[in-house]
């Protein structure tokens, strides 16, 4: 049924009416009246509540099933080549499977697949079948993420805190899942390097899973990352610092800001190894706000030029024109699969950290 079988807009579904899935239908409606060359055509939630939301808030029809919403488009015409998939965690591969055996491409919401058998799978199928599969790291589409990239040089070290306040959305999975795969995601895109170590230690607080961890990763190259994520927090906290030769760059994700400080004595951080690196990063964040609230003698701070922009606005014009041409998705399957298989570590390390300490997990 896929993109190429009709003329016109691309057809697109969702599949999934929840938070994240409302939040799909809103930009591609909004895509839709804006002119591009896009029609949301479905809605697919077994809710009743969640379905009739939908179906009235973005005047789009409704169906219980994907088969009963393959069935309809047949009937109809209706040639839908995308979707997107905002199910719970646990039912991502069975969806996906359906979908690209109906020839649909897929934006499949982050952690890719419940484990790696499961990502496996939809590795598997999307390559047999000749299938896209983008996975919704939203981040990776955030202006300031996308600022940075163009002033990579080697970072070194890397300071992450991600922090919520409680929902009961989500509690499907633990906060490595839920919230600290964002950040294992770019992080890893940055450094672009094996993880040759990984420390962490997280507890259940209000739910029965992980709901606060910390994480120290050391790579092949010597970078280290430090991250924090709470999905307990008093307050809503989306950062990252790191170093690199001759640079300090502080990078917040709510504010889509980057601050960039410029080290004019180069000797300075050209004999630090990343121990001293990440003492110096310490340091520097010890107040909240960081190096770059306080420059010093020997460092000239100034703000990238950053775009702003929406990132789920912009996650799926991306997926859209990886459809169209059949290109390579910016966040391909491969790179959810390893995110997972990263986070999924991280939980195996708490995990044997709380048996070696004797914490239970409720």
């Amino acid at each position: 049924m896929g993109a190429t079988a009709g003329a016109g807009p691309l057809q697109v579904a969702v599949v999934g009416a929840g938070v994240f899935g409302r939040n799909h239908l809103r930009v591609y409606r909004e895509l839709e009246q804006a002119g591009c060359a896009v029609e949301l055509a479905a809605v697919v939630d077994p809710d009743a509540g969640a379905r009739a939301k939908a179906e009235i808030e973005f005047g789009v029809r409704g169906f219980v099933t994907i088969a009963e919403c393959m069935a309809w488009a047949r009937t109809e015409k209706k040639w839908i080549g995308a979707a997107s998939v905002c199910v719970p965690t646990v039912h991502h591969a069975a969806c996906a499977r359906e979908l690209m055996a109906c020839g649909i491409d897929l934006l499949i919401e982050k952690p890719m697949a419940a484990s790696l058998e499961e990502a496996d799978e939809i590795l598997r199928e999307a390559h047999e079948l000749g299938r896209v599969v983008q996975v919704g790291h939203l981040e990776r589409f955030n202006p300031a993420v996308r600022a940075v990239r163009t002033l990579l040089n080697r970072p070194m070290f890397f300071e992450v805190h991600r922090l919520s306040v409680f929902t009961p959305r989500s509690l499907d999975v633990d906060v490595v899942l839920d919230l600290m795969i964002h950040d294992l995601d770019i992080v890893m895109s940055l450094v672009d390097s094996p993880v040759r170590e990984v420390r962490a230690v997280g507890l259940p607080v209000l739910s029965n899973k992980v709901d606060i961890a910390n994480v120290r990763l050391e790579f092949e190259n010597g970078c280290v990352a430090n991250f924090t994520a709470s999905r307990v927090s008093t307050e809503r906290v989306r950062k990252m610092r790191f170093f690199q030769p001759h640079q300090y760059l502080s990078l917040d994700f709510a504010r889509q800001d980057l601050l960039v400080i410029d080290v004019a004595d180069v000797a300075k951080l050209a004999g630090m190894d990343a121990g001293q690196l990440a003492a110096m990063a310490s340091a520097a964040g010890a107040s909240g706000g960081g190096m770059g609230d306080h420059p010093s003698a020997g460092l000239s701070l100034r703000k990238a030029p950053v775009e702003a922009g929406e990132p789920l606005r912009l996650e799926i014009e991306a997926f859209l024109d990886a459809v169209r041409t059949g290109g390579r998705p910016v966040v391909t399957a491969e790179d959810g699969r390893a995110a997972l298989a990263l986070a999924l570590e991280i939980n195996a390390s708490i995990a044997a950290h709380a048996q070696s300490t004797g914490l239970t997990r409720h």
